[in-house]
């Protein structure tokens, strides 16, 4: 145990090269890429500025030494600098909204009511390699899932504050397209949420039986793995266009089904699609979480006069439950992505912004769409992994 401990501790005080390298990167990416653009109205595609033109030297080199604190910190990094890495990295992420906010008001002129403030590509660069860098300090300082997430809350409440406290950003471009979609945007949120809620349980009821079926009778392994792997091969589209045909006819033949809204567009296949692309991560998990319960825990729950029905609710369910919960992950992660391409064929969710914007030349009609989408996800993974943490042996201390 000494000996395990001394290396962690050698290993935490050497120079850190993966942080180093994401900020250097992020100074590169601050530095040379755009920071905000301003248009006077949504068609002009209006000017860009880097960080020079938004908040000149002075602006540059206060932006840029928390990024050479880090870097020096990295040379050596401890637990107990790594600990500051985590508090500056949060901290600039917090600063990003503030910086946005000053763009506005450095840039965007009140004799312009229908201006907006673009978010540019050094900002989301930035965003993309602090989060990369809080997931490299999590991971080295051996930081539980649920810590990480409280540490996204300090950017996430400072973004909230500037957006909702302040007029600072009232100019933004995502904001007014926000604004001006405010209830078709709540709607396509329920809707999207209300299909992966759905198409998630239902996969996990029936990937759960198949899982069941297969410990039960071995020689259906070999084929149903086979047709669930074959059946993930397939594109999205593809399979959503290969549903078209027979639920039309199965609409057409069947007048209750039409009645419950199932034709060839729209939910229905969106939700067959779904629910097929769950089922391999959700059998498979279940499989193998059930499959590798320890023999001797089974033993022993035997030995104690466990009925069959007991062992496996009692015992063998409740070990296999972290495994079963990480496909449960993986497949609603999944499903958060696939249900934006349902969207083309009618389905509704997030995914319309976001094909709108495309079409129209949108990008921030685009990100209307896409950025709910990727907050989803996060949440989704963050959630279910840290549940699933907690319930491993010796989690819930």
């Amino acid at each position: 145990m000494a000996g395990t401990t001394k290396a962690n501790s050698t290993t935490l005080s050497m120079t850190n090269p993966v942080l180093i390298f994401l900020m250097v990167a992020a100074a590169l990416a601050w530095l040379m890429l755009t920071s905000v653009s301003v248009a006077p109205n949504r068609i002009v595609p209006g000017n860009t500025y880097n960080v020079l033109g938004v908040a000149g030297w002075p602006g540059l080199v206060i932006s840029l030494l928390p990024v050479c604190i880090v870097v020096w910190l990295a040379l050596k990094s401890s637990a107990r600098q790594l600990k500051w890495v985590a508090l500056l990295v949060v901290l600039m992420l917090a600063a990003l909204p503030l910086w946005l906010a000053l763009a506005a008001h450095h840039l965007v002129s009140p004799d312009l009511p229908g201006a907006r403030l673009g978010i540019g590509s050094g900002v989301w660069a930035v965003l993309f390699l602090l989060l990369l860098s809080l997931i490299e300090v999590r991971t080295r300082l051996g930081l539980s899932r649920w810590l990480g997430g409280l540490l996204l809350l300090i950017p996430l409440v400072s973004l909230g504050l500037v957006l909702t406290a302040t007029p600072w950003l009232d100019s933004l471009a995502l904001r007014r397209e926000f604004v001006t979609r405010s209830d078709a945007f709540y709607a396509a949120v329920g809707e999207h949420l209300l299909l992966v809620g759905t198409a998630v349980g239902c996969g996990l009821v029936i990937g759960v039986t198949l899982a069941l079926i297969m410990r039960h009778w071995p020689r259906l392994r070999g084929p149903g793995f086979t047709l669930l792997n074959f059946l993930q091969t397939i594109p999205s589209l593809a399979l959503f266009g290969l549903l078209i045909a027979p639920l039309a006819w199965l609409a057409a033949k069947l007048p209750w089904l039409a009645a419950l809204g199932v034709s060839g567009i729209g939910w229905a296949p969106a939700l067959l699609a779904l629910i097929g692309y769950s089922l391999l991560p959700l059998v498979r998990n279940t499989f193998v979480a059930l499959d590798d319960v320890d023999p001797g825990v089974i033993d022993a729950a035997r030995g104690m006069g466990m009925t069959s029905g007991q062992v496996f609710r009692q015992v063998r369910l409740p070990l296999a439950l972290p495994v079963l919960l990480e496909g449960v992950r993986i497949t609603t992660v999944q499903a958060i992505g696939l249900t934006a391409v349902a969207a083309l064929i009618g389905a509704g969710g997030l995914g319309r912004f976001i094909f709108q914007g495309l079409g129209q030349a949108a990008m921030d009609l685009v990100l209307l769409g896409a950025l709910p989408i990727l907050i989803m996800a996060l949440l989704a993974d963050a959630l279910l992994g840290a549940l699933g943490e907690w319930l491993q042996p010796g989690g819930a201390t």
